[in-house]
C-alpha cells in the first residue's frame, strides 16, 4: 500500500531528510533514528530520504534501514536522488 500525498487532503504532509553532507555512517545512523522515531508518532507515516544520486548510500539505508525494520520503498524514475518511504501496515 503506497500512502503518498498527492490529491487526497487526508494524508500527512510528506516529511523529509536530507542526508547531503553527512558521512555514509552518519546518514544511515541518522535515518534510522529519525524514521523510527516518525514512523511511530504517525500512523499514516511516509516521507522523503534525500540522498543524492549515490547508488551506494541508496543501497546501504535500503538493507540497513528500511528493509530491516520492514519499511516499503521506491526509488522513483523521475528522481534517481530520493527514496519515497511509507509504513508496512500489513
Amino acid at each position: 500500500m503506497w500512502l503518498i500525498r498527492g490529491s487526497n487532503p487526508l494524508l500527512p504532509a510528506m516529511k523529509e531528510i536530507d542526508l547531503h553532507g553527512m558521512t555514509h555512517k552518519e546518514a544511515i545512523e541518522f535515518t534510522e533514528n529519525w524514521i523510527l522515531l516518525e514512523s511511530h508518532r504517525n500512523e499514516l507515516f511516509n516521507c522523503r530520504i534525500i540522498t543524492g544520486n549515490s547508488y551506494r548510500l541508496q543501497d546501504k539505508i535500503i538493507k540497513q534501514v528500511l528493509d530491516k525494520h520492514k519499511f516499503e520503498w521506491f526509488i522513483s524514475p523521475w528522481n534517481l536522488g530520493q527514496i519515497i518511504v511509507t509504513f508496512n501496515y500489513d
